[in-house]
């Protein structure tokens, strides 16, 4: 995916005239700690909370503030991985997006990435999750594919996790089976090391309804 594609339009960027007050007044509307400054189509740099509060006239226009921030953005045709990357390194609750010509195309807000990511991850549908440690010269995905197909259940999404000064990796499955009995047992005869799994055979479960109570609340 690529960042154009991610752009949310609901949050408006602000002006070099508009105030301290204005800004910030928009910052708590969209629950957002830093705001794109754009006149017509020109990006002029990223305005973060922390710029308005040494000014105690609130009235003082945005433009003549000195911005902590040196001009964070991604291009349109960038990787959402570049986009992450920003987000993470910044501590950003906005990345601009702009285009060959640096012009101003929108933003990508934290709340538009969650929402990605859950996608990403298939958190929303049904299934089972399975946490592998293995050593990384056995990192196989199509054969872990193969274990689970061969009780005729499908990988959903995977990702893996590595840790400082090992050479063991942390790999997670989310799979598109709710019993993983069978495929865990044949992931032990494989001498996989199974660290955790997890599977929502519970009539009762309510994981659905708790991703859509938390996807509500990050659209308020």
């Amino acid at each position: 995916m690529l960042a154009v594609e991610l752009i949310a339009d609901v949050i408006p960027p602000v002006h070099t005239s508009d105030s301290i007050q204005k800004v910030i007044d928009r910052m708590i509307e969209f629950r957002v700690r830093h705001l794109p400054i754009v006149n017509e189509d020109q990006f002029l740099g990223l305005v973060s909370e922390d710029d308005l509060v040494e000014t105690a006239d609130f009235q003082t226009p945005i433009g003549s503030l000195a911005l902590s921030l040196v001009n964070p953005y991604v291009r349109e045709e960038q990787h959402i991985y570049d986009v992450i990357r920003l987000f993470y390194e910044r501590q950003l609750t906005v990345v601009p997006v702009l285009d060959n010509k640096n012009n101003y195309l929108g933003l990508i807000s934290v709340n538009t990435l969650t929402t990605y990511f859950a996608q990403l991850t298939s958190v929303a549908q049904p299934g089972g999750i399975i946490v592998l440690e293995i050593n990384n010269k056995n990192n196989s995905l199509a054969h872990m594919a193969q274990i689970v197909e061969s009780d005729n259940a499908q990988i959903l999404s995977s990702y893996v996790r590595t840790f400082p000064d090992s050479t063991r990796i942390e790999v997670t499955l989310k799979v598109n089976k709710q019993d993983i009995s069978n495929i865990i047992a044949t992931f032990l005869r494989y001498e996989y090391d199974i660290k955790a799994t997890f599977n929502h055979t519970d009539d009762n479960d309510n994981s659905r309804d708790r991703y859509d109570s938390l996807m509500n609340y990050l659209n308020l």
